[in-house]
């Protein structure tokens, strides 16, 4: 009965903790790549690494990848088969229609390039290579020091909340823009105005209006 117990906060802590994910990924870590906190380039740095090392990936790295989000604003396959926006929800679609969201959510954290995305932040400069790789390192550190601690922790808790985390960010990206229009600039999102919603992700709700004006504040 205790352990049966033990299992089952555990799943409910497991389960708040995946949201937290998505919370931090779509709120605190995408506005901070629009609009950095601090005026000191350090102190933005410094926070860097602590968010890549809460979202378990580079901040520097999801900065590239959501850049390239808004450069096609989840674009249909041109001639070649290809899109624009690596995330786009047309990537994997057939018929120039969406993918199946069970696929896309379940699928796409599987699906990042590396390699390209490293292409990709090397036109910034070898300076923000080199950081991307620190915030890799410090990830790998901690992940190294709790797996060396309770490596069954981390095997059978850890990992699969920290994917589902990363599922329900799919999720919500690929609803922010199901039903847009990426041929139409004030359509390339879909948004959303629930008050709950929009205060507890920094107003990513207004997402049509996002993708139209991505620098302006979220206030």
């Amino acid at each position: 009965h205790q352990l049966a117990t033990f299992y089952a906060v555990g799943a409910i802590f497991g389960f708040i903790y995946a949201l937290m994910i998505n919370a931090n990924i779509n709120g605190v870590a995408h506005n901070f790549i629009h609009n950095p906190f601090f005026r000191a380039p350090l102190l933005n740095r410094l926070f860097g690494i602590v968010e890549s090392v809460a979202c378990c990936f580079s901040q520097t790295y999801y900065d590239v990848v959501h850049l390239q989000h808004h450069k096609g604003n989840s674009d249909r396959k041109d001639d070649k088969g290809e899109t624009i926006d690596w995330l786009s929800i047309y990537r994997h679609g057939h018929d120039d229609e969406p993918e199946n969201p069970w696929s896309y959510v379940f699928l796409s954290f599987f699906r990042d390039n590396p390699a390209a995305i490293k292409r990709e932040l090397r036109k910034r400069g070898e300076n923000e290579v080199r950081w991307g790789n620190t915030e890799l390192a410090a990830v790998v550190v901690t992940l190294l020091t709790m797996f060396f601690f309770n490596w069954r922790y981390v095997v059978f808790f850890f990992l699969p909340f920290f994917y589902l985390g990363h599922c329900f960010s799919y999720l919500n990206g690929y609803f922010r823009h199901y039903g847009a229009d990426p041929d139409k600039p004030i359509a390339w999102g879909v948004s959303s105005y629930g008050k709950i919603y929009n205060w507890l992700f920094f107003y990513n709700g207004y997402h049509a209006e996002h993708h139209f004006r991505p620098k302006v504040h979220w206030t």
